[in-house]
């Protein structure tokens, strides 16, 4: 059975599990190993903590229970730039799930809640940033319903300069 929630502060832990070992699962070959293995749970859920307490934060993070807990996070909320001609766009910041659950559905099922309540609080199109290597994820958000736009980005982790391309959607 499926039970997507609102993400609570007694979840960072396994949100910051989820969140290291996808990062380091999704990104292998594509962004330097010594940036992977430098990531940490512990300092990954520091920074949540801080991150999830800040005052009317704007955000919106949501996790798919499993047996023992979150095995999925999505956390998403207005896009963070501009997209000209376009008003009201929101954004998935992050969506990650346990590596060895990838495939079951869990992604596609906090994807859609995101959407709906995206939806819901007024946005018509939903964006977001996708490494230009990550071909499994552009095939993901393909199959949603998301297209490569114009908007690039570069991003640079250990020394290295990585190309991300900003996909979007009509909710």
């Amino acid at each position: 059975m499926v039970h997507v929630r609102e993400m609570d502060e007694a979840d960072i832990e396994a949100v910051s599990t989820i969140r290291v070992r996808g990062w380091q699962a999704a990104y292998a070959g594509i962004v330097p190993q010594t940036y992977l293995d430098a990531m940490t749970v512990e300092g990954d859920a520091g920074q949540r903590r801080q991150w999830f307490s800040q005052p009317g934060r704007k955000s919106r993070d949501l996790v798919e229970l499993g047996d023992r807990g979150p095995v999925g996070w999505i956390s998403f909320g207005p896009y963070r730039g501009e997209m000209p001609g376009l008003e009201r766009v929101g954004e998935v910041y992050a969506l990650y799930i346990s590596p060895d659950l990838i495939g079951q559905g869990i992604g596609r099922t906090l994807l859609g809640e995101a959407h709906a309540q995206m939806k819901g609080q007024g946005f018509e199109t939903s964006a977001l940033w996708v490494l230009c290597d990550n071909q499994r994820a552009r095939r993901f958000y393909e199959r949603a319903g998301y297209q490569a736009g114009e908007g690039a980005q570069d991003e640079v982790y250990d020394g290295i300069t990585l190309r991300e391309l900003r996909y979007q959607r009509v909710l």
